[in-house]
């Protein structure tokens, strides 16, 4: 590999690590924070494994410089709220920055993403290899739409100081950008498998000056059916060149992926995929079939942001239409929508305009959004991994999360051999409409639009008076309670602040909801705050001053 110092094999911790580079300038500009998944699961017995458990390196006594980041990147890091190394950080950045094959395994939320994007970002600063078209110096390989885009958001705001230029690669839209942007040179690609492996097909692209290569959600990848064209990727970059995989399990096939791809790797452990999350509370509800939406409804139309995981794309559709005409602002997620419409999704989850994301599994791994204290498994997956991916959305980077899987009576048997094998110990009751315990699992004043104002809230086009069904109202005229999801910021190095719930202003017409004092959920990111709703703008706006609504404003929040 042109440049590079030659890469030590020793399965051993301690390296030596590349000195911090003095000459490179720094951001400007407001920088996103982003803190995505990291992976977790069992020991590979043929790598040099070197576990690291949370409690046995005290993120205090490291910090980014000593671990050999440049001050360049520290600087930036710093500027975003990142200040200390998360444990997965701290065990792999000295092996990684010294150029060694990495194994890295921790459990969802430990900060996996910063583990490869910064050694990344270093080496080929220091390379000083120069960029040909059509002919990246850095590969990222990710199994989904949504995990590409996020970390491209995390590294976009890194690389601009070091003068590195990255793009995205993958599917469901149009395939001319990112040609150009092959053509014009590009240091970094983040791309899923199958798109680029048609680029390369059609001569736009070649991986023959790849330096270093990143799988992520390797084992989602496997799922996905993505390993045979994984491996004609991998098989097109350079053998000399770094690899890193950070993967939940080491079954169908990604062992076979460790063995011919990574050279003598150094593997990195930072909890089990059975170990707890102390900040995380398990419920499983036993609800009747003709109670099971009232239940639903209730909980979402709590303050804050929710998650609710059907097993189904239909099923995501249409809870997603119910959810709306009950007057929940909520926005769905699966595999039958176009891109466009996934990120636009997305954003209104994002940002708070939809409190309430309805997705199948696609949205189980590598989504992240700041202060979703919520998730409910509205259909219990059918096995523990997916229950562990989709709680994973929850309780992040040491924030407090609560999880709810509601069951009929014909699903109780089952729920109970999945929360065996995912290694929990839920609490179980069985509840009804209006249950004390839904205000405990889910606090906060329940507030519900008119269907005409989530439509204005989620921008969606309006649907006729036929087709609106009516609506549903949970309270009087006077003052209503904004849902909150408030200026905390969960992420790495900082915890959110309680309260800054968004609150909204303005004169009703007709469907004010009553509120309360604020009242605060989770992590205290979830707030009501008093206030009232307007009918013709449902706009929000928070303490911190963000956008309303109306002007579709999207937090920037660490993730």
């Amino acid at each position: 590999m042109a440049a590079h110092r030659p890469r030590s094999r020793s399965t051993t911790a301690t390296s030596a690590r590349p000195s911090p580079s003095d000459t490179m300038s720094e951001s400007s500009g407001p920088i996103p924070a982003t803190i995505l998944d990291a992976v977790f699961g069992a020991p590979l017995a043929h790598a040099a494994d070197v576990s690291s458990a949370a409690s046995s390196v005290p993120s205090i006594a490291r910090s980014f410089a000593s671990l050999g980041v440049p001050s360049t990147l520290c600087k930036v890091l710093a500027g975003m709220g990142i200040d200390e190394p998360f444990p997965i950080q701290t065990s792999t950045l000295p092996d990684s920055l010294a150029g060694r094959d990495v194994l890295g395994r921790g459990r969802t939320g430990s900060g996996k993403t910063l583990a490869f994007v910064l050694p990344m970002l270093t080496r080929l600063s220091e390379s000083g290899t120069e960029r040909r078209s059509g002919r990246p110096r850095a590969l990222i390989l990710a199994p989904t739409r949504e995990l590409v885009s996020q970390i491209h958001a995390a590294i976009t705001p890194l690389a601009r100081p070091l003068g590195l230029r990255t793009m995205v690669v993958y599917g469901g839209v149009g395939q001319m950008p990112q040609v150009d942007g092959l053509r014009k040179g590009v240091d970094i690609v983040v791309a899923c498998p199958g798109r680029l492996e048609d680029l390369i097909g059609q001569g736009h692209a070649k991986l023959d000056a790849v330096e270093i290569t990143v799988l992520d959600e390797a084992d989602h990848m496997a799922d996905l059916g993505f390993l045979p064209v994984v491996k004609k990727l991998l098989d097109r970059t350079p053998k000399q060149g770094q690899r890193l995989l950070f993967s939940a399990t080491l079954d169908n096939g990604i062992d076979v992926i460790v063995r011919r791809y990574l050279s003598n790797p150094v593997t990195h452990s930072v909890d089990s995929e059975q170990s707890p999350v102390a900040t995380m509370t398990h419920h499983v509800l036993h609800v009747s079939a003709a109670d099971r939406f009232e239940i639903l409804l209730d909980l979402t139309s709590a303050p804050g942001r929710t998650m609710v995981f059907t097993r189904t794309k239909h099923r995501a559709k249409m809870l997603t239409r119910q959810l709306i005409a009950a007057g929940v602002p909520a926005v769905e997620m699966h595999g039958n929508l176009a891109q466009n419409a996934r990120t636009r999704n997305l954003a209104a989850f994002s940002d708070g305009r939809a409190t309430a994301l309805v997705a199948t599994d696609i949205a189980a791994r590598g989504i992240h959004v700041d202060d979703v204290a919520l998730v409910i498994h509205a259909d219990p997956p059918t096995e523990h991994k997916a229950y562990l991916h989709r709680s994973g959305r929850t309780a992040r980077a040491g924030n407090d999360g609560t999880v709810v899987t509601l069951a009929t009576e014909d699903q109780r048997r089952e729920v109970t051999q999945l929360a065996r094998q995912a290694g929990i110990r839920p609490t179980t009751t069985v509840v009804r409409p209006n249950d004390a315990l839904l205000a405990q699992l889910a606090p906060g004043d329940r507030v519900r639009l008119t269907e005409a104002e989530v439509i204005s809230v989620l921008a969606l086009p309006q649907r006729t008076e036929q087709q609106q069904q009516p609506r549903r109202k949970a309270g009087s005229s006077g003052s209503g309670a904004g849902r909150g999801n408030g200026g905390g910021q969960g992420g790495q190095g900082r915890r959110p602040s309680s309260g800054g719930g968004r609150s909204a202003s303005g004169s009703s017409s007709g469907s004010a909801r009553t509120g309360s004092p604020s009242s605060s959920r989770g992590n205290g990111s979830r707030s009501a705050s008093a206030g009232s709703r307007s009918g013709s703008t449902a706009g929000r706006s928070n303490s911190g001053g963000r956008p309303s609504s109306g002007d579709a404003g999207r937090g920037s929040g660490q993730r």
